[in-house]
């Protein structure tokens, strides 16, 4: 079993979407592990995103993130990340199916619904940044 990391970003919480995502989740077989809402600072939005940091667009993405709450989940399933990233759909939510979510409820590429871990790596540091080793324990 795979876990991923996954976000409902603020623009979708306010929008009311949160549970439609979940939904959609839950229906595609992954599961979820753990999850909670918080409203994140301008100092864990960028150590979140310390990576992109240097690019241009890293300053309205931190403000984007900080603008309101935000679900923050991890997710498992065979194939996890993979399975993830595909029912999210690609970053540009312009650009996307309307079957995926970004294309359901995302506007922009900035503002696209929802964030996933690329990679093992990635995940792996994601979910350590939001959740702690006894909210993941005996799940």
């Amino acid at each position: 079993m795979e876990r991923t990391f996954a976000i409902i970003k603020p623009d979708a919480v306010a929008a009311g979407h949160a549970g439609a995502i979940i939904a959609r989740i839950q229906d595609s077989g992954l599961r979820l592990v753990a999850a909670k809402t918080l409203h994140l600072t301008k100092a864990q939005a960028e150590g979140f995103y310390y990576v992109h940091r240097e690019r241009p667009f890293f300053g309205s993405l931190v403000t984007f993130m900080t603008e309101g709450p935000i679900v923050a989940m991890v997710l498992e399933g065979e194939g996890a990340i993979r399975r993830w990233r595909d029912l999210m759909g690609p970053t540009d939510a312009t650009k996307a199916p309307k079957d995926t979510l970004r294309g359901t409820f995302g506007t922009s590429i900035e503002r696209n619904a929802t964030h996933g871990s690329d990679a093992p790596e990635t995940a792996a540091y994601e979910i350590g940044f939001f959740f702690s080793g006894l909210e993941l324990a005996d799940l």
